[in-house]
Formats: structure tokens, sequence, C-alpha cells
């Protein structure tokens, strides 16, 4: 597929769009990167034409046809680009484990951080709380295994590196230390840091604070 015709549209600070830098850099599929600066108003006229029902990043543009939702996009890579770095395990039962978990990332991981930026007091509370409850969680179920997927980077850790952009913002304003709650997953997340596709995909955490503040203050938590 040489000819093939690959845009991303996105939005440098979105760990979700993160899964697909890093998936398309782990096939090394080139591609497009167009940057979505209206996130909150004034979205591109590309944006909406592309993502209608839901107007957001990221849209993975492939021959024209966009493809939303992250987690849908990385499947979609692995499927269309199959015969380089699989991303999915061959096993139908561990396919479905992997999706398991990239499922229970959105569910529980994204929502529980949220709050620690995005609220104060009691729900800010509430939210560190939830947030080092799921690290534990998935620590237990990363074990002693170098990745997710066991020897190999893959699935499940494409769809939760990305937050780890964002960790010095969580515990700037969350006032914890993720290696001291959970040395393990700290030890995987700066192994994935190794890899050149996950090290040029993810944005330099002092900006992702930055933004944060700028959030905070146009929210009106600060």
């Amino acid at each position: 597929m040489a000819n093939d015709e690959v845009i991303l549209l996105d939005f440098w600070a979105s760990m979700f769009g993160m899964r697909l830098r890093i998936a398309l850099a782990e096939k090394e599929i080139k591609f497009e990167y167009k940057e979505e600066e209206g996130l909150i108003t004034n979205k591109s006229s590309l944006l909406l034409e592309m993502n209608p029902i839901h107007k957001k990043v990221p849209v993975l543009i492939h021959n024209g046809k966009p493809i939303c939702e992250s987690i849908i996009g990385v499947e979609y890579i692995e499927e269309v680009w199959k015969d380089k770095a699989p991303l999915l395990p061959s096993d139908p039962y561990e396919r479905a484990q992997a999706r398991f978990w990239a499922d229970y990332i959105d569910k529980k991981l994204y929502v529980s951080s949220r709050k620690i930026w995005g609220t104060k007091g009691e729900e800010q509370e509430a939210g560190k709380k939830d947030f080092i409850e799921v690290l534990k969680v998935l620590e237990g179920e990363l074990g002693e295994k170098p990745y997710f997927g066991g020897d190999n980077f893959g699935f499940v850790d494409i769809a939760l590196i990305g937050f780890y952009s964002w960790f010095y913002a969580y515990e700037t304003y969350g006032i914890f230390s993720t290696e001291a709650e959970c040395p393990k997953f700290v030890a995987w997340a700066k192994r994935c840091m190794q890899r050149d596709s996950v090290a040029k995909s993810l944005p330099d955490q002092h900006k992702v604070l930055e933004f944060i503040q700028m959030l905070r203050q146009k929210f009106g938590i600060e």
C-alpha cells in the first residue's frame, strides 16, 4: 500500500491521539499530521466533516475515509498493515483480553485522572484514590512481564502509555508520587519510553502541565 494517503487529525496533548501516532510509527507508516487547534470552540471544517458525530480528535484519515475513536483506529492500523510489527496477539482469547484491558483503561483510568486535574477538594481526592487503585490493578495485570503483551510491545501498551505524559501534571495537582505508589508501573513506562515510536510521539511532561494550568484557569478551577 505504498500509494496510501494517511492523515492524522490530532491535538498534540491528546493521549488518545498518541495511540495512533505510536501505532503508525511501529508499523513505519508515513503520515501527514494535521494539528487541530479548536478543541473547545472554532473546530476546523475538516474535523466537523470527518467526525460529525463526536466532533473530536483524533481522526485517522486513510485515502479520504475517516476512522474515528483511537482504539478503533489502532485496530484498523493493525488490520490494514498486518505484515509488520503485529500489535495484537494472534490467539483469539489473548486478543479479546487485550481489548478488555484497553476498554478498562478508557473507562476507568481516563475518568479518574481527569478528576485529579479537573476538580479540587473532595472530588479531586476521590479521583486520586481511584486513579491509584486503577494503576494497581494494571500493575497486577502486568505482573513480571516487560510489556502487557508479554515480551512484545503491543496493543495494551499503546492504549496506556500516552497517559504517562500527563503524570507530572497529575502528581503536581494530586500531590502524590506514582513511583512510590506503583513502582512496577513506572518501570514499565520508562521501558516503553526507550522505544523511538513512543519517545517521538509523547510530548514533554512540563509542556503538558502548562497546558493543564491554562485549562484550569479557563474552566475557573483555579
